[in-house]
């Protein structure tokens, strides 16, 4: 009603979307713009939603909206404003402007008046308003653009990570070879297989199911009867037949997760099985045949293992083709804020209340989240328990400043559990005992400092970045990563030494 009747802007049409549920108030409001604003035409566009606080489900459909709408930017001028008060409908429609799907830009209707604020209106406040739009006339910086990737599996900000989704789903449409996807735990690696799955499913690529192993959990004798199957009476315990999951994945996709665990006698069996689509049960002397797009993956350094003997060079030339490393979520940290807000608006589908941020705790939130104390060694997994974590203790649904300074503490406790010691004692491993010994604490403290940033980082130039990002601005050159190389040389360090070899 206020957009129909606001001075100075001129609406000659609204598409009012709304579910089936909502029609009625729909009509409600088309009586009341005919009456107040008779110019407006008023076009009631039902969407099909059963979940409206699901982030996924409300982007389809609107996307599925958009599709058929007949845009015509030539001619006219679309205006999106966000007067929903659902957040998943309020995000939805920012990423879909950032696609862009739909056409336009986006709308802030306030009591002084109505504000066009751009299509990379991303973030949105505690009580569920733009906070972006202040940034209009250029008075605040806009943020780099949100997408929803990979199936609305991923948010970011990160146009490189973007980048990197968009090619892999272009080659598990246009291959059937392996993919090897590198990368810590947590950051993804289960759900974009199940999306390279889901892709080529839907293009009747493959009409098999989705076998998800963790090669970790995989030990002795039963690591060949899991994925190969075994024959009765072929070891103690072999009571019956087993077709195992190599077989089971016939005609659909098997995801090989930490194939680097995998014992050698596993790898010649399974890079027989790659090669011949055949292999041998545990036990058996007849082969059997199964037709699967493997997808592997691991957090260890494979060329590493391939030197020391730990895996073999060619199983891993057969997995090498398509081979892609997802950074961290310390290492996309732009990503963090619209991953906590997806987060939050996604937590009343599995019976948890939804819940804000009071502005100051939000903020407090999010300058840890970012810095370097935060850790994210769970990655999304952290990212995920901690946003659950205050969403279930909010008081009134209002996640306030004591309450964020409680998850600050805990997270320390947890990432100092799994990391405490770890750093000085990686120096003394790298440097060896004389050399470490022989080094001031003031040396080993900041080699240690120095260390931790490298493992965070994706490059040499970024890690160089971070350290330099003070004296760089002094200088007329700037090599980032050539200092860096200079300070490890000095300890007789490289950028491989340094990322690959843990204590």
């Amino acid at each position: 009603m206020a957009l129909a009747r606001r001075e100075g802007v001129q609406v000659t049409r609204m598409e009012l979307l709304h579910t089936r549920g909502q029609r009625a108030l729909a009509e409600r409001i088309r009586v009341d713009i005919a009456r107040a604003a008779p110019r407006v035409q008023v076009s009631l566009t039902p969407i099909d939603l059963s979940d409206t606080a699901e982030l996924n489900a409300v982007q389809e459909a609107l996307r599925e909206w958009a599709r058929t709408y007949p845009f015509d930017a030539q001619r006219e001028q679309y205006w999106t404003p966000l007067c929903s008060d659902l957040q998943a409908a309020q995000l939805g429609l920012c990423l879909l402007l950032e696609s862009p799907v739909i056409r336009g830009v986006m709308m802030l209707n306030t009591p002084g008046g109505t504000t066009a604020v751009g299509a990379n209106l991303v973030r949105l406040d505690a009580d569920g308003t733009p906070e972006a739009a202040l940034r209009r006339n250029g008075t605040m910086p806009s943020p780099t653009p949100v997408q929803a990737i990979g199936g609305g599996a991923f948010i970011t900000r990160n146009a490189r990570f973007a980048g990197m989704i968009e090619q892999i789903e272009r080659v598990a449409m246009r291959s059937r070879a392996p993919v090897l996807l590198i990368g810590p735990t947590g950051v993804g690696k289960s759900m974009l297989a199940r999306r390279m799955y889901d892709l080529k499913k839907a293009h009747e690529q493959l009409d098999g199911l989705f076998v998800e192993v963790n090669c970790a959990t995989l030990r002795g004798d039963g690591t060949a009867s899991a994925l190969f199957g075994h024959k009765r009476g072929s070891f103690t315990g072999a009571a019956s037949d087993r077709s195992g999951l190599l077989l089971t994945a016939n005609r659909g996709l098997l995801f090989l997760d930490e194939i680097g665990d995998l014992n050698l006698e596993a790898q010649t069996m399974l890079l027989k099985a790659i090669e011949e689509k055949r292999f041998l049960p545990f036990g058996g002397d007849t082969a059997v045949a199964s037709d699967f797009q493997l997808v592997a993956g691991t957090n260890r350094d494979l060329h590493a293992d391939v030197a020391a003997g730990r895996f073999r060079d060619d199983l891993f030339a057969r997995i090498n083709l398509w081979t892609y490393e997802l950074p961290g979520l310390a290492q996309r940290a732009d990503d963090i804020e619209p991953n906590v807000e997806r987060l939050l608006a996604l937590q009343g589908r599995d019976g948890t209340r939804a819940a804000r941020f009071e502005p100051t705790a939000r903020t407090r939130y999010l300058e840890f989240s970012r810095s370097e104390e935060a850790l994210w060694s769970g990655n999304f997994r952290d990212l995920n328990a901690s946003v659950t974590r205050l969403a279930t203790l909010a008081e009134g649904a209002a996640i306030g400043e004591d309450l964020v300074q409680d998850e600050i503490e805990r997270l320390r406790r947890l990432w100092r559990g799994t990391t405490g010691g770890r750093d000085l004692a990686q120096v003394e491993l790298l440097l060896g005992p004389e050399r470490f010994a022989g080094l001031d604490l003031f040396e080993q403290i900041q080699l240690e400092a120095v260390l931790k940033v490298c493992r965070r980082s994706s490059t040499m130039s970024d890690a160089g970045r971070r350290l330099f990002q003070v004296t760089r601005r002094q200088r007329s050159v700037v090599n980032d990563a050539d200092r860096l190389r200079k300070y490890l040389h000095r300890y007789g360090l490289t950028w491989q030494i340094v990322r690959t070899d843990e204590p």
